[in-house]
């Protein structure tokens, strides 16, 4: 039940924000009474933390973190994980836009909580892009920090950038951009 409740709460999260999704919805999507789920989550923001740090932790885990760190070079790494999220964009014909940078715009004013649960991911993020560029012979004269945080503004902009034009192909121009540096 837990799980299901994560599942529905994501996944609202995500299509309509945090303040629009409703615990009565969050219930009646899940189909949970409401002891049931304050048994597992006693307050609204008890469950968009549990979500911040379960479930969107594990996507960049996921999709940034391990890619780029099984790659044999930041730039390959930073390239696959660009096209791989653009091509699964194209898939599904639509963008929803990056669960953390969605979450971190609506939540991080809004609570010393949220804002440090999300400041823990991008800054672990941050880290495994850096790690893997001073681990990395061929971007020799880049500063490991600088450039990590480069391409995660860059990504996190690309990806506001294609939620509003529904246009995964910015990623790949912002790419380019970054591959040129």
């Amino acid at each position: 039940m837990r799980r299901r409740v994560l599942d529905v709460a994501e996944d609202s999260f995500q299509a309509r924000g945090y303040h629009a999704s409703s615990l009565g919805d969050l219930m009646a999507a899940a189909g949970v009474t409401g002891g049931a789920l304050h048994h597992h989550f006693p307050t609204k923001k008890a469950l968009a933390l549990a979500v911040i740090e379960e479930r969107v932790a594990a996507a960049v885990q996921e999709t940034w973190i391990d890619p780029v760190r099984a790659a044999p070079s930041a730039l390959e790494g930073v390239r696959a994980v660009f096209e791989a999220v653009a091509a699964e964009l194209e898939r599904q014909g639509y963008v929803r836009g990056c669960p953390l940078n969605n979450l971190a715009h609506e939540l991080s004013l809004a609570d010393a909580d949220f804002r440090l649960a999300l400041a823990d991911i991008f800054a672990g993020w941050r880290q495994a892009i850096a790690d893997k560029v001073r681990d990395d012979q061929k971007i020799g004269g880049t500063d490991p920090d600088r450039f990590a945080a480069l391409t995660i503004a860059a990504y996190s902009g690309a990806m506001s950038m294609a939620k509003t034009a529904q246009d995964a192909g910015v990623l790949r121009e912002c790419l380019e951009g970054l591959a040129r540096l």
